[in-house]
């Protein structure tokens, strides 16, 4: 086993480090989140973590880590009455994102099951991690299914594996750890929501500190015995700390005060529920006992709250982490004392300066914290600022015959005749109609288009490629039953053999590759209609977030085309891209078409069993170029004739229409839906599965 890199080697990143020493002082905290871009030392300080953490009392040769103290009367290994203690190292169990149900929650030895009649059990990564820590690496990409069972542990406290009439329960309590990079794809609201804190990390810009980030990665790599023998002794005062400040958390007071400011900023904030007023305070009872203090004051306030609520605020998958720290201030002026007087002082009786809303120095020898770094709570303003700076007026839709720009007073684009429009803003997103794949795949599990999977409703029994997940119990005790003579049976069980078990089919939803093909010329520039166009595929990545579909981006305009955003599973990516697309010049849809094949054809190569769904967003105007529209219809053959199921999302308005998107729709063997249509609350129209022959849309009254 490789030798772990020091925890105190790590350079800078002071909130994450914090943070996982809190979650080491008091694991009710309830573990924590770490966001952040690739090489950041997410995982190296994790996995560092696990070397300072106590060891942990268990009942000797139980397999579920039984406190002797307290051990579980419901222990599959129990009862354990009378047995040995006995004392082991804390563990760090690694969760891969490709792991199976059984490697998660346990097996179930099913032919010992079936013909002995015995509970033949093999705990999972759940069992190892009880009172330990569950890390999970790239925890954005964990497939739904372990994401429930994960929840259903962490909520319970236990995990429950149930088969067939057969149950097992056990205890299930651990320290939940996971990194994630966001460009790959956020959380689920309700995983988000399990973790305890949240830090956002990022690569230094300083120069002399990425040296040193350097020479200390080298130096451990070139010999990682001695390494970490140089860093012995801090790692040893590091470990003594935790132990004095769990041994100093169940004397921590928590003042009423505290708790007022802590239900204010959670109410300031407009967080959901109440695990984050809970959270919060646990945190900063976290945060006293390790700055050796047995009162909690305002700057542990603060920094409970920089550490609990940034991913608790956000109020869809599109709003970006983070916390105005000014009004987090002014809510714990607000709420802080009236004079200084009232403020207990620090052990060492120093003048500590910070007041209710002043920020944790780390510096004096009753603080302890470390400083918060300035860099990620500037990104969100900047931003936000730039959408400011929007041109307000609005033109007139003027003739849509024309694809020149319809704002006369925009610049025109350097080298064309053609101008360009400034970005506008997205309209208000809403719940749009199911968009499906026809067919039965099987791809990734998700929830939008019917497949084969894992889990569902099972439909049909078939013989086990490989080894048994899913028992179809009934097709089994079939296959075996006119055996059992000539096998000898004579007792209770049923005499099963291997070539008797039968694996149930089961049909369920995949998620799919949702390539949106936007036109951005001018006939789409009013803006008016453009606010509609976007505010209406933001709905649709929206959906396709919650329906954990990859997403991707192809544009068109003047006389290109191009990928704004390659196929991803990070929403978030297209909706910036989508919230920065300039407007103008002709209409070259054939060029849009023919990028989004080319788009999908490398993605079928990557990913055959992921199935495309094309989402063009159009009015069905073609021009540029000869013979625009014969082109167009060429290119859109080429879909047809491979099948991709596609939908046109029809933005031509005004009381007279020419009907050009539908018409596109039927030339790529798809479906033309309006706007208005599009809303999961229309009643002009009812979109079920988009279909590579049917090019109208069922009427519902």
């Amino acid at each position: 086993m490789p030798t772990p890199y020091p925890f105190s080697a790590v350079v800078g990143q002071d909130d994450l480090r914090l943070a996982l020493l809190l979650n080491a002082v008091s694991p009710a905290v309830g573990g924590v989140l770490v966001r952040g871009e690739k090489g950041t030392a997410k995982s190296t300080a994790v996995r560092a973590l696990s070397a300072l953490m106590p060891g942990v009392d268990v009942v000797s040769g139980c397999r579920f880590s039984c406190d002797p103290a307290s051990p579980d009367p419901q222990c599959p290994d129990g009862p354990h009455d009378d047995a040995p203690g006995g004392q082991r190292d804390a563990r760090m169990v690694e969760l891969p994102v490709g792991a199976s149900e059984d490697r998660l929650v346990g097996a179930l030895d099913i032919e010992r099951a079936l013909s002995e009649g015995v509970k033949a059990f093999e705990p999972g990564l759940l069992a190892d991690a009880h009172r330990g820590i569950l890390y999970v690496d790239e925890v954005n990409l964990l497939h739904d299914h372990l994401v429930d069972l994960l929840l259903d542990a962490a909520a319970m406290g236990a995990s429950y594996v149930e088969r067939e009439g057969v149950s097992v329960r056990h205890a299930a309590r651990f320290l939940l750890v996971g990194t994630m990079n966001p460009e790959e794809g956020e959380l689920r609201p309700q995983l988000l929501d399990r973790f305890g804190l949240t830090v956002e990390v990022a690569a230094s810009r300083e120069p002399e500190q990425r040296v040193e980030v350097v020479k200390r990665r080298l130096a451990y790599d070139d010999d990682p015995e001695g390494f970490v023998g140089r860093w012995a002794e801090d790692e040893a005062e590091v470990r003594a700390r935790i132990v004095a400040a769990r041994e100093l958390l169940p004397h921590v007071r928590l003042g009423d005060r505290a708790l007022t400011q802590i239900a204010a900023t959670c109410a300031a904030f407009e967080v959901d529920g109440m695990r984050a007023d809970i959270v919060m305070a646990r945190t900063a009872t976290a945060l006293a006992a390790w700055a050796g203090r047995e009162d909690v004051l305002a700057e542990d306030v603060r920094q409970a709250a920089l550490l609990a609520l940034p991913h608790r605020r956000r109020r869809n998958p599109f709003d970006a982490p983070g916390l105005d720290e000014d009004k987090l201030d002014e809510t714990l002026d607000e709420f802080g004392p009236e004079n200084e007087e009232e403020e207990p002082e620090g052990p060492e009786g120093d003048d500590d300066p910070d007041g209710p809303g002043g920020g944790p120095d780390g510096g004096g020898p009753g603080g302890g914290v470390p400083p918060q770094q300035d860099g990620p709570h500037d990104a969100p303003q900047e931003s936000g600022d730039s959408q400011d700076t929007r041109d307000p007026q609005d033109a007139p839709a003027g003739d849509d015959r024309e694809d020149s720009p319809e704002e006369p007073a925009a610049a025109p684009a350097s080298g064309g005749g053609a101008a360009e429009q400034k970005p506008v803003a997205a309209g208000e997103p809403f719940r749009t109609k199911m968009l499906s794949v026809p067919g039965l795949g099987e791809g990734a599990a998700g929830r939008r288009s019917r497949a084969r999977t894992e889990h569902g409703r099972t439909t049909g029994a078939t013989r086990p490629r490989g080894a048994l997940t899913k028992l179809h119990l009934a097709a089994t005790v079939q296959a075996a039953a006119p055996h059992q003579r000539a096998r000898g049976r004579s007792g209770r069980g049923l005499v099963v053999r291997r070539d008797d078990l039968r694996q149930a089919t089961r049909e369920g939803r995949e998620g799919n590759l949702v390539l949106f093909v936007v036109d951005a010329s001018g006939s789409m520039a009013a803006r008016q209609r453009m606010t509609a166009v976007k505010g209406a595929v933001l709905s649709l990545l929206l959906d396709a977030y919650q329906r954990r579909d990859k997403v991707g981006l192809v544009t068109f305009r003047k006389s290109t085309a191009e990928v704004a955003l390659p196929p991803t599973s990070s929403v978030d990516a297209a909706a910036s891209r989508l919230e920065s697309l300039p407007t103008g010049g002709r209409t070259p849809l054939a060029a849009g078409l023919l990028k989004a094949h080319e788009v999908l054809r490398v993605e079928r190569l990557r990913d055959p069993a992921r199935r495309p769904l094309m989402v063009v967003v159009t009015d069905g105007r073609a021009t540029g170029g000869p013979e625009p529209v014969q082109l167009a219809g060429r290119a859109a053959g080429l879909h047809a004739a491979e099948g991709t199921a596609s939908v046109v999302v029809d933005c031509e308005t005004g009381m007279v229409r020419l009907g050009l998107a539908t018409e596109l729709a039927g030339r790529l063997g798809g479906t033309a839906v309006t706007l208005d249509e599009l809303r999961a609350d229309s009643i002009a129209g009812l979109v079920k599965d988009v279909t590579g022959t049917q090019n109208t849309i069922r009427r519902a009254a």
